[in-house]
Formats: structure tokens, C-alpha cells, sequence
């Protein structure tokens, strides 16, 4: 395989493992997942806003209630004063106070009634949603065993991507190991039979040769020195024995001679 193969092999790979991950299932439901769960967090802040201007709207109500119950009080003290004409201005603002009343609970019941809307239909959202975990999670778990089995069923065939892959690089390998081997052999081959010159001597193969026979002579000389001195150690000590054994008889003699002469 050539180098540029090679590449276009390697890139190709890239490729291919970087659309699979972009197409992976398990990912596209986590994301939708995470999607509608956005969506049920803003359908619940539309909630606490429509709560939130619902007590708002009640407060002001309290408030033009109170003032009701004070503008009728006013009537009653001015009518106590025979003063008519205060008593109508309480009146009127009365009246006026309970306008604002009804419009505003007619405000609180239209926000009542959206708010139940929303709170059913959070509630709707909220049960599919479990309802789409259970299911994603499923999904999941099935895709993420076939995935396993099919790479398990594609490592012990050897047609998976990854195994083509392996099988080329043992390939290539096998390639190197064979031909380092052979090089290296041819080496020993060569500087065996004198083919390469050492680069840092003069010596040739003549020489050589002749230094290897001048060795072995002066090997052979000196082990026949060797073989001399051992043989004169030898005979050296058969001598000493002869010697001390003669010793040995003159002492003996003396010895007897002396046990004679004291009897």
C-alpha cells in the first residue's frame, strides 16, 4: 500500500468515525429529550408569571375594596352631618371603586382560566416526557447492546473497519520484520566472507588471515613451553622422594647402633 493509499485510507477512517458519532441515535434522543424538557421549563415560567400577575391583580383588588368599605363609611358619616353633598361625592367614588373592582375580577378570572390551561397542559407535557425517558432509555440500552454485538460479531469475522485495519497494519509489519531479517542476514553473510572492508583499517583480508596464523603459533609455542616446564616439575619431585627415602635408611641404621652399644 502506498503512502498516499494510506493516507486516503486514514483520513477516509476519520471521516467515517466522525459521521457515525453525528448520526448517533442515543445522541439525537438526549438531545430531543433535553429539548422538551426546555419546553417544560418554559411552559412553567409562563405559570409563575400568570401567577405572579394574578396576585397583582388581587392586591389591587383588596385595595379598591377597602376603599369601598371607607368611601361607605364617608356616606354614612356625611348623611349623619346632613351633609348631601359629601355623602354623593362618597357615593360616586364608591361607585366608581366597585367599577374598578369587576374589571379587574373579570382580569383575574381570565388569568385563572389560562393558568388552568397551562397548569393541564404542563401536566401533559410533563407525563410525555416521562413517558419519551422511558422509551429513550430503552432505545438506548437496545442500540448500545446491538452496537456491541455487531462490533464483538465484526472483531471475530475480521471484516470490521477497525479489524481491516489491524490485519494491514500486521500486514505491513510482517513486511518490515521479513525484510529487516533478510537484510540483516545478508550482513552477517557478507562480513563472513570478507566482502566488507573494516572502513577504519588498512589491514585487507590477507592480512588478517596472516595475523590469525601468527596467533595460533604463538599459541602452539607456548603451550609446548608449558608442557616442558610441567615434565621438569615431575621429575623434579621424583628425585626429592628418592632422596628422603635414603635419609630415612641412615637414620635407622644409627638408631640400631645406638641400642647395641647400651647393651
Amino acid at each position: 500500500m502506498g503512502i498516499l493509499s494510506r493516507a486516503s485510507y486514514v483520513v477516509r477512517s476519520k471521516v467515517n468515525a466522525l459521521l457515525n458519532r453525528a448520526e448517533d441515535p442515543t445522541e439525537t434522543l438526549d438531545y430531543s429529550y433535553e429539548r422538551m424538557r426546555d419546553e417544560l421549563q418554559q411552559v412553567k415560567q409562563g405559570i409563575a408569571d400568570l401567577t405572579t400577575q394574578k396576585k397583582r391583580l388581587e392586591i389591587q383588588k383588596r385595595r379598591l375594596e377597602e376603599n369601598v368599605d371607607k368611601h361607605n363609611e364617608q356616606a354614612r358619616e356625611a348623611v349623619r352631618q346632613d351633609r348631601d353633598d359629601l355623602a354623593r361625592r362618597a357615593l360616586e367614588k364608591k361607585k366608581e371603586k366597585m367599577s374598578q373592582i369587576e374589571d379587574i375580577e373579570g382580569q383575574i378570572a381570565d388569568l385563572q382560566s389560562t393558568q388552568d390551561d397551562l397548569v393541564e397542559k404542563k401536566n401533559e407535557l410533563q407525563r410525555r416526557i416521562e413517558e419519551f425517558r422511558t422509551k429513550k432509555e430503552t432505545m438506548k440500552a437496545r442500540y448500545e447492546a446491538a452496537e456491541a454485538s455487531t462490533r464483538v460479531s465484526e472483531a471475530m469475522s475480521g471484516v470490521g473497519d477497525e479489524m481491516s485495519d489491524v490485519s494491514r497494519a500486521l500486514e505491513r509489519a510482517e513486511e518490515r520484520t521479513d525484510e529487516m531479517e533478510a537484510r540483516s542476514a545478508a550482513m552477517d553473510e557478507l562480513q563472513e566472507s570478507g566482502a566488507f572492508e573494516d572502513a577504519l583499517s588498512d589491514e585487507d583480508a590477507i592480512d588478517r588471515q596472516l595475523e590469525a596464523g601468527r596467533t595460533e603459533s604463538e599459541v602452539d609455542a607456548e603451550l609446548e613451553t608449558l608442557k616442558a616446564e610441567m615434565g621438569a616439575d615431575e621429575a623434579a619431585e621424583t628425585t626429592d622422594s628418592g632422596t628422603d627415602a635414603d635419609i630415612e635408611a641412615e637414620i635407622d641404621e644409627l638408631r640400631a647402633d645406638d641400642d647395641e652399644e647400651s647393651a
